[in-house]
């Protein structure tokens, strides 16, 4: 599998000359299993995804995974080239809950005031798929699990397998006093953990209770379930590009095969330490 990232910051957007290293789009990662695309969620960092496969010139199959529906995460739907696209084919899985459909959920960002074009004025054959937790299914070649992580709303960690390597997406999630069974579960052996470490040990105190996770957390994650990289994801919008660095530096003294996501950075599994800089 071939995983590139297309976004890596959360909460919000925060382009500038202090983030431009690291990319400045939220979150967005994108995964090739032979030719099959999976896509992570729809932050801002889909739209560029999207002018990259239509400067192709080829219709589009693709499977859009959602962790979950707060702005940071689906705004780049409305804005993805290829879903205005007639022959592009496009999957959306996500969660519903018992109120509102996985494509109500969608819509309601596409709709006046806010947005001038509808969901249903997408010209992409779109097919919506409700997930569960604890769920494993198939798309196409690639097995599929879901877990329920632990954000306010709700969050969902998706692990992804392919002809014997493994990929887990854990974004959004806030640690517990222990490992979260649930994550370690499904983190289990993976090649590559996507994990959300927006804050530092020091700013999370005064954040308990939003959602995010701390690289710290994040090593201990990837030591307890025996991954082989640890990938720092979902930085916050205030971290500058030098901060990302000395995260990426401290967390690597507690977890050695760890990596900061930038915009750009691609990685391929079945090599631990095999991983490069797109140009």
């Amino acid at each position: 599998m071939e995983i590139r990232f297309w976004g890596v910051r959360g909460s919000i957007a925060s382009p500038g000359p202090e983030t431009a290293s690291v990319g400045g789009n939220t979150s967005c990662v994108e995964v090739m299993c032979n030719s099959q695309r999976i896509v992570l969620d729809a932050g801002t960092g889909l739209r560029a995804l999207g002018n990259a496969l239509v400067a192709t010139r080829e219709p589009q199959s693709l499977a859009l995974l959602l962790s979950h529906f707060h702005w940071d995460h689906i705004q780049g739907l409305p804005f993805f080239v290829p879903a205005y696209m007639p022959q592009t084919k496009l999957t959306i899985v996500g969660a519903s809950d018992g109120r509102h459909s996985l494509r109500d959920k969608l819509s309601r960002q596409m709709t006046e005031p806010h947005f001038p074009v509808q969901l249903d004025d997408l010209s992409a054959q779109l097919t919506y798929r409700e997930a569960r937790p604890m769920q494993t299914f198939d798309l196409g070649e690639v097995r599929v699990k879901v877990a329920r992580l632990n954000h306010p709303g709700g969050v969902f960690a998706y692990r992804l397998e392919h002809e014997g390597t493994s990929i887990v997406y854990a974004t959004d999630t806030e640690h517990y006093a222990c490992v979260d069974p649930a994550l370690k579960n499904l983190a289990q052996g993976a090649d590559v953990l996507i994990y959300d470490a927006q804050y530092t040990e020091e700013e999370y105190q005064s954040k308990v209770g939003w959602g995010h996770s701390t690289y710290v957390a994040g090593a201990e994650v990837a030591k307890a379930a025996g991954v082989k990289r640890l990938v720092l994801f979902h930085h916050d919008p205030m971290r500058t590009d030098e901060g990302v660095i000395a995260i990426e530096k401290a967390a690597g003294e507690l977890f050695s095969n760890t990596i900061a996501a930038r915009e750009g950075l691609v990685i391929t599994t079945g090599d631990a330490h095999g991983c490069r800089s797109a140009a």
